[in-house]
């Protein structure tokens, strides 16, 4: 939890109760319904909670802003930015029941209005957004084929429409398609966490 106020000590009050409630809140449907590495589980915050907010250190949604995390297993990394930007929209979608009853659990325990959990594959979804999320689900070739109809054209944000992805690792061969219309930053650049060495955040526009 420290290491998250370190990064954003905008938090109010009640976002940092949020967040401080995930630890419990995980800890308790994992033990249930496992969708965080047991092994992995006493790194939540880091690993999982800050790796997921390292987007808004390259975004800052706007009022309105509609966001779909794709393969959201147990609501990453939709709920913490559900979280952070409370007034923007998350509609997060996976294909596996028991990950989407953990997703809906945490965010009604949280009270967080702005989530919608569906149970559905994307290819099956119409909605359009404007921005699609990921949190190494597919590769990147994909995950747009999944979702490029998913997003809209245009956009009033800092970025313009499109999709932003957390990978690890050497992702050369999944950018070739894309890498004269991609932007990527290194999260090590922004958190000094050594989990993030080899963690990117990719941004590409539609």
């Amino acid at each position: 939890m420290e290491s998250i106020l370190n990064y954003f000590p905008e938090l109010s009050q009640i976002q940092r109760e949020q967040i401080q409630d995930l630890d419990k809140l995980y800890r308790h449907w994992n033990a249930q319904i496992n969708v965080i590495s047991r092994k992995d589980i006493d790194n939540i915050m880091v690993h999982h909670v800050l790796h997921s907010l390292s987007i808004a250190k390259i975004v800052n949604f706007i009022k309105g802003t509609s966001i779909m995390d794709i393969g959201t297993g147990g609501g990453f990394p939709g709920i913490p930015l559900a979280i952070m930007f409370p007034q923007c929209h998350f509609t997060l979608i996976d294909s596996v029941g028991k990950k989407t009853i953990v997703a809906q659990e945490v965010a009604t325990a949280l009270g967080l209005k702005n989530v919608t959990v569906l149970k559905t594959r994307a290819e099956d979804l119409p909605e359009k957004f404007d921005f699609v999320v990921s949190r190494a689900v597919a590769p990147i070739p994909q995950l747009i084929n999944w979702t490029r109809k998913n997003v809209k054209q245009g956009g009033a944000n800092s970025l313009p429409n499109g999709m932003i992805f957390l990978k690890g690792g050497d992702i050369t061969e999944e950018l070739k398609p894309f890498r004269k219309h991609c932007e990527k930053w290194n999260i090590r650049n922004l958190f000094e966490e050594e989990y993030f060495e080899e963690k990117y955040i990719v941004f590409i526009p539609i």
